[in-house]
């Protein structure tokens, strides 16, 4: 049985119980939710990891991307950053390559990481059409459903399934007039083989071959927004909003099948309508688990692109927003390397502490209790612990001259906290 299949019937697993106890919640009230669809644990039943929760009442979780791509394929490079965004505390980590011995590296990867993977198993399937058929219209269908068992039989946690990219999404797409149609890759993929097979949807059209896949390995489905907008312009428009109210159906026909879902968002949104977002999802999806792209608040921040969906993650994880997915400072522009994977990490953990914070989720404010504390005692080693960046924070104090050590070289003598300290004992 699937852990929604196991819940329903009453029985509360260890699993369960290890992922509340994570949480600080009851089991019960974890296993209530997994029923319902409104959380799950991305774990598959070939790989043994510690038990991540995702959904409500959750603390926010972020994902991290890497990869190869057919021009960069170094696998100790891959390996590296799953060890660099370990670290710095990413929940999850999604192989998205398309170079390479792309199974090699999926295996690899599934065998050190301790978080949970997730795969997009259509990138497998359309390098194989390419190299094999020359064309991505002549994957097929068996192709695409092979890679995807392939890839949940091997372990990966939760894979990328751009289910609701239909037909008629196509329409409105057509309609729409957007600046940037479709930017999502796996959904670049499918329009294509669409169109030129003037079909529909593989995985619309075959869902329920899908779902059997899925609770075969209790695989959590992560249902991909391939219409999402790609600049802000194209934010909030009728052709995502079509592609969401197919995910809304499509995330019921799953959990009463007792397959987890979890609902991909956009993408590129205006800063007024991150909340909005987040809201109508939760209402057409009935509180499914939302897994947000940024979203980046702004076009031009190229360099910068993992403030700018820093910005974006911390209003949609304030607003209900569950998972959300970095974006590096390479963002648009090339493969990240080490250094961009930590900072998108640790921008993207910012984010999700903020929104935990408004959110009140259960010990996130404790921490920053604890920071002020530390402060006020002027304790520079506990200060550090608490920090995002440890490293980077003892690297700065190492720059302070010998005789400020106390205090930090903006302030010197003037320090305010050292000043009233001073003055209130003399009250």
């Amino acid at each position: 049985m699937t852990r929604i299949e196991l819940v329903k019937k009453g029985i509360i697993t260890e699993e369960v119980k290890k992922a509340a106890a994570a949480e600080g919640i009851e089991p019960e009230i974890l296993a209530a939710d997994i029923a319902e669809g409104v959380s799950v644990i991305a774990r598959n039943i070939n790989h043994d990891i510690a038990p991540v929760a995702i959904g409500r009442g959750l603390k926010t979780k972020i994902n991290a991307n890497i990869g190869t791509s057919k021009d960069m394929m170094s696998i100790d490079d891959e390996l590296q950053k799953l060890d660099v965004l370990i670290q710095y505390g990413a929940d999850a980590v999604m192989d998205l390559s398309t170079g390479g011995p792309i199974k090699d590296i999926r295996k690899l990867l599934l065998r050190k990481s301790s978080i949970p993977v997730g795969t997009v198993p259509i990138y497998e399937a359309v390098v194989n059409a390419v190299e094999t058929k020359n064309s991505i219209a002549r994957m097929s269908v068996d192709n695409l459903f092979t890679a995807i068992e392939e890839h949940a039989e091997q372990g990966v946690d939760f894979v990328t399934v751009h289910c609701g990219l239909t037909r008629k999404t196509i329409e409105a797409l057509k309609n729409e007039g957007r600046i940037l149609d479709i930017v999502s890759r796996g959904g670049a993929f499918l329009l294509e083989w669409m169109i030129y097979n003037d079909r529909e949807n593989p995985l619309y059209e075959n869902y329920d071959r899908l779902l059997e896949i899925a609770k075969k390995y209790d695989l959590t489905l992560s249902l991909g927004d391939a219409a999402r907008p790609g600049c802000l312009a194209d934010a909030t428009d009728a052709t995502q909003l079509d592609e969401l109210l197919t995910l809304g159906q499509l995330r019921d026909w799953a959990v009463q099948a007792g397959v987890q879902v979890i609902i991909e968002g956009p993408g590129h949104v205006p800063l007024n309508q991150v909340e909005l977002n987040v809201k109508i999802q939760k209402e057409i999806c009935k509180g499914a688990p939302f897994y947000v792209l940024g979203p980046l608040v702004t076009d031009i921040a190229m360099g910068y692109d993992h403030i700018a969906a820093a910005i974006g993650g911390a209003v949609a994880g304030a607003a209900g927003a569950d998972f959300l997915c970095y974006v590096t400072p390479a963002e648009h522009t090339r493969l990240p390397n080490l250094e961009d994977v930590k900072e998108g990490v640790i921008a993207s953990k910012i984010a999700a502490h903020a929104a935990d914070i408004a959110k009140g989720v259960k010990g996130a404010m404790s921490l920053d209790i604890e920071m002020a504390k530390r402060r006020k005692a002027l304790d520079w080693n506990g200060q550090i612990g608490l920090s995002f960046n440890p490293e980077k924070i003892r690297q700065w104090r190492a720059e302070v001259p010998p005789h400020e050590t106390e205090v930090c070289s903006m302030c010197g003598e003037f320090c305010a906290i050292k000043t009233v300290e001073k003055a209130l004992k003399r009250r």
